[in-house]
């Protein structure tokens, strides 16, 4: 039924797919682009990073032969990789072959249906102060400075999120909220797309999340985490994806296999939380597609 939908739009219409983590968006991404046609592109902010592919859940070498995917595994480890960079990544895939956008980062989809603002880059000097204030104090005493019409719209419970608040009041004495305001047009507006949310239920999406670690692992997920280990940096952006930190702390013997996997499973169930917090609260227009039907 949904593929018949689907065959009812315009064939250069985008087609926009968030929902959270394991709640099979990706697999419904690759069955409209074989059957409708289009090109899989990447709206997850993990997915990009080139060193991991099993522990982010990216497409496979065999699902990426049978359509057309982009801007996954393109970023360097080291490399901060922002909701700006994947913008002008993705801007030149919107003039081609229909954009099948799929992924599981909010922000990415607010940013290309909303606008980004132009706020300036933060300088290596103040970065490093909110990393310090982050490790001496804590996610709580950072948050606390934040203002509060900022504290009432971010995750607080994501230190990436929280810092870059603070380090862009810190570096130029305005809100991030101030700076979003003064937003330029959107690369896509959401009316002329066609915006789908997967609608997980939790006691659904639970036991999904601990099987697909289990595949993760089989599928390799503990030797890239060896691989990063030696050049392993808890601060960058790569080191974000969730499970990553448990299995370097394994392969540190700081804990064992079994314990790293119930702790990842267990950071994931939090994560995707979120993620439907942040769906619910974000994305009153878009379609619900509930997930136990895919």
């Amino acid at each position: 039924m949904m593929l018949n939908f689907i065959h009812n739009t315009p064939s250069t219409q985008p087609i926009l797919i968030a929902g959270p983590t394991a709640s099979g968006k990706s697999s419904l991404a690759l069955a409209i682009a074989e059957s409708a046609g289009g090109c899989i592109v990447n709206a997850d902010a993990l997915q990009v990073f080139a060193d991991w592919r099993s522990l982010t859940a990216r497409p496979s070498v065999a699902e990426e032969a049978r359509a057309p995917h982009a801007l996954y595994g393109h970023v360097d480890w080291q490399r901060a990789y922002s909701v700006g960079d994947w913008l002008r990544d993705v801007a030149p895939l919107l003039a081609g072959e229909r954009p099948i956008i799929v992924g599981g980062t909010g922000l990415y989809f607010r940013a290309l249906t909303e606008g980004l603002a132009d706020i300036p880059a933060t300088p290596p000097n103040i970065r490093a102060e909110a990393q310090t204030r982050l490790d001496e104090q804590g996610l709580d005493a950072l948050a606390t400075e934040l203002s509060p019409d900022v504290r009432l719209d971010i995750d607080l419970q994501n230190p990436m999120r929280v810092m870059r608040a603070w380090e862009v009041a810190r570096h130029t004495g305005r809100s991030i909220r101030d700076w979003q305001a003064q937003t330029p047009p959107p690369l896509i507006r959401l009316a002329d797309a066609l915006p789908l949310v997967v609608d997980a239920p939790k006691d659904w999406l639970t036991p999904r999340i601990e099987r697909r670690f289990e595949m993760m692992l089989e599928d390799g997920a503990l030797e890239e985490a060896r691989t990063v280990l030696p050049k392993w940096d808890p601060t960058l952006n790569a080191a974000q994806a969730i499970g990553a930190p448990e299995l370097i702390a394994h392969l540190r013997g700081e804990m064992t296999q079994a314990q790293a996997r119930d702790a990842a499973i267990i950071a994931t169930r939090r994560y995707a939380k979120r993620q439907r917090t942040w769906f619910r609260a974000r994305m009153g227009g878009w379609t619900r597609i509930d997930a136990t039907t895919l």
